[in-house]
């Protein structure tokens, strides 16, 4: 099975706190630097289930961008796309829960442009996912809506993750479901904050709803988490479930969110 990803591919810095920051003073913390943005994130939890997996965006040509590039070619991801500018960097601030909050520069990831979509990518697609941050504004919604068609051509199916609420509420919950409606996907992944301020769900697709320690319903198959010895870090594990959905179910999808929590950063 080959699994397209499009969307950001970013240098993710991920940094797990053992209490409160110390205001004008040093915090210890367990710090980790890699590659990681939701598209890419997928795309190397789908090869390492067992899949082959395509990561499409548009990466910096400078230190950040290379290493992001390395690291995924090293865990058998196909990294396509231009590099021009300054990479996008994620910081992830983990609380000793798990929980986490991010800090976002997505930079050269949120030009990616319908041109720099060559349409030989898709050749072989089985099944496209689309990060719901490239649909937030121009021009990388073109972008994402012509590798969706150009999907669609080939048969392959679509999804997306609609990935944040907070991004959904600054570019306009209304102007966003249209462009998803436009997307056509068969399968949509959503939290409950995303689906809530987006105002409801599209109709005709199979809907996935991540709750997180909760769980997860796969198109109302109301599904327990997986226990784990202890929860490191929530960074990723949305995008492991995807990943572990697309190339095996909910029971494979259960399992790679399980191991993405154990662990510190987004990548398996």
């Amino acid at each position: 099975m080959l699994i397209c990803t499009l969307g950001d591919q970013t240098l993710d810095v991920v940094v797990r706190l053992p209490g409160p920051l110390a205001p004008g003073g040093d915090t210890p913390a367990e710090i980790s630097v890699g590659p990681g943005g939701q598209a890419a994130n997928v795309a190397a939890w789908a090869v390492a289930l067992g899949a082959r997996a395509r990561s499409i965006g548009r990466r910096g040509s400078d230190d950040a961008g290379r290493l992001v590039r390395q690291g995924l070619e090293a865990r058998g991801v196909e990294v396509l796309g231009p590099e021009e500018g300054r990479n996008g960097v994620i910081c992830s601030l983990v609380s000793p829960h798990g929980a986490r909050s991010m800090a976002a520069d997505r930079s050269a990831g949120a030009e990616l442009r319908p041109e720099d979509v060559d349409e030989a990518w898709l050749d072989s697609c089985d099944h496209l996912f689309v990060s719901g941050y490239a649909l937030l504004r121009a021009p990388a919604r073109a972008a994402a809506l012509r590798a969706a068609r150009l999907a669609q051509e080939r048969n392959a199916t679509v999804s997306v993750d609609l990935s944040t609420w907070s991004a959904i509420r600054d570019a306009g919950p209304d102007e966003v479901l249209a462009a998803v409606a436009r997307l056509a996907p068969e399968i949509v992944f959503a939290n409950e904050d995303e689906e809530r301020i987006l105002g409801g769900r599209l109709e005709g697709t199979t809907w996935i709803s991540k709750r997180g320690a909760r769980g997860a319903s796969f198109d109302g198959d109301e599904r327990a988490a997986l226990p784990v010895e202890r929860v490191v870090d929530s960074t990723g594990a949305g995008d492991a479930l995807a990943a572990g959905y697309l190339v095996g179910g909910p029971d494979l999808a259960l399992e790679a969110a399980a191991r993405c929590v154990s662990r510190l950063g987004s990548m398996p």
